[in-house]
C-alpha cells in the first residue's frame, strides 16, 4: 500500500503563488512560500489523503506501523527526513544551520544537512552559497556589524536542474525567482544572519541569531561535496526513462527520473518518497500529477510508475 500526502503549508513573507498556481497546493493565505511534502516535524506534519487512513497524520500512521520507516526501525526513534517545495518570490534571509551536536544541545532539534534541486528559476537568479574566500570570525562579525556581509558571500547564478548540497555551517540563501525542492534532515533550526531590513507581521524587524551563527558558521568557501550519487539507482528498463543522480549523503539518497512509459521501484528495507515535479502518472493505482507527493512504506514489494512525468525519488541511506 502507498500513501498520498497532503503537505503542511507555510506563508512566510518572501513566498509567492507558484505552488498554488502551478503545483496545485491550497492555502487560505495570499502567499504560499513552502509546502512540507514529507514531514513528521512538530512545526508542520504531512497528512494522508484518500483511503482508509484519510486525514491521519503520517506521524500517527508511523507510530502504529514503525516498520514502515525501516525494517530496522530501532534506528529511527524519530522520523528522519523533511522534504519541501519552496517558492522564493523574494530573497530569503542569509542564514546558517547547525550540526546535530549543536542543535540538540541548544535547540532540542536535529541539525540540518540539506540538498537543493532547482525545479525552476528566473533568468539571472542566484543563491548565496558560502563565502568567496576564507575569512576570520572577527572579519565575519565585523561584516555583520558594518552591513557589508553581502560583499563577502559567494553568489552563484542558478539554472533549472542545478543541485546544491548544503552542509551544516554553510552560510546560504535562496534568491528571489527560484523554486526548489529541498531534501533535508527533519529539523527546523535556522539562524538568520542578514534579512534585508525586513519586518514581520508584527511590524518589527525579524529576529536575527548572530551569536549562534558565529558559533556554527564555516568561514570558508563550500566544499561542494555531493557524496557518491551513483550508489542508489533503480534499474531503468528502456531508453524512455532518463536517470539523473542528485545527491547521496549520510542521511539520504535522491535521484531524478524523467519517465515516459513505466518504471518499477522496490522498497524492501526502507521507505521511498516520490515527489512529482512535472507531468502526471499512475503510481500503483494512485493518480498523481505535478505537485503530488507519495510515501512508499518499507517492505513494499513493487511500485509501478506509469505515465509521462518527472519525479524526485528519495530514500534513506541507513537501514
Amino acid at each position: 500500500m502507498i500513501f498520498k500526502l497532503k503537505p503542511a503549508i507555510k506563508d512566510y513573507i518572501w513566498g509567492g503563488t507558484r505552488l498554488r498556481d502551478e503545483f496545485g497546493k491550497t492555502s487560505d493565505g495570499e502567499r504560499l512560500a513552502e509546502s512540507w511534502e514529507l514531514s513528521c516535524h512538530k512545526d508542520g506534519k504531512s497528512v494522508i489523503t484518500g483511503g482508509e487512513y484519510d486525514g491521519m497524520t503520517l506521524e500517527d500512521l508511523l507510530k502504529k506501523n514503525p516498520g514502515a520507516i525501516s525494517t530496522n526501525c530501532t534506528n529511527y526513534e524519530d522520523f528522519p527526513l523533511l522534504i519541501k517545495l519552496i517558492d522564493a518570490k523574494e530573497n530569503l534571509s542569509v542564514q546558517v544551520h547547525p550540526d546535530n551536536e549543536y542543535a540538540r544541545k541548544f535547540e532540542g532539534d536535529n541539525g540540518k544537512t540539506e540538498m537543493w534541486y532547482i525545479v525552476d528559476c528566473d533568468e539571472g537568479a542566484e543563491i548565496v552559497y558560502g563565502f568567496r574566500k576564507k575569512i576570520s570570525q572577527k572579519e565575519f562579525e565585523k561584516a555583520i556589524e558594518e552591513d557589508t556581509l553581502l560583499e563577502k558571500v559567494n553568489r552563484v547564478k542558478v539554472h533549472k536542474g542545478d543541485v546544491f548540497f548544503i552542509e551544516p555551517g554553510t552560510l546560504h540563501a535562496i534568491g528571489k525567482g527560484i523554486l526548489i525542492a529541498e531534501i533535508q534532515q527533519s529539523s527546523n533550526v535556522t539562524y538568520r544572519v542578514y534579512d534585508y531590513g525586513r519586518v514581520g507581521a508584527d511590524g518589527k524587524p525579524r529576529e536575527l541569531h548572530i551569536e549562534k551563527a558565529l558559533d556554527v558558521t564555516k568561514l570558508e568557501p563550500p566544499s561542494g561535496n555531493y557524496g557518491q550519487p551513483e550508489t542508489f539507482k533503480l534499474p531503468v528498463p528502456d531508453s524512455d526513462i532518463e536517470y539523473c543522480p542528485l545527491c547521496c549523503c549520510e542521511y539520504f539518497s535522491a535521484s531524478r527520473y524523467d519517465i515516459c512509459g513505466e518504471l518499477s521501484a522496490e522498497s524492501p528495507n526502507v521507505f521511498l518518497h516520490i515527489l512529482v515535479i512535472d507531468g502526471e502518472a499512475d503510481i500503483s493505482g494512485t493518480s498523481v500529477k505535478k505537485g503530488s507527493s507519495v510515501f512508499v512504506p518499507a517492505g513494499t514489494d513493487t511500485v509501478n510508475i506509469k505515465g509521462k512525468c518527472s519525479i524526485i525519488l528519495t530514500r534513506l541511506n541507513k537501514i
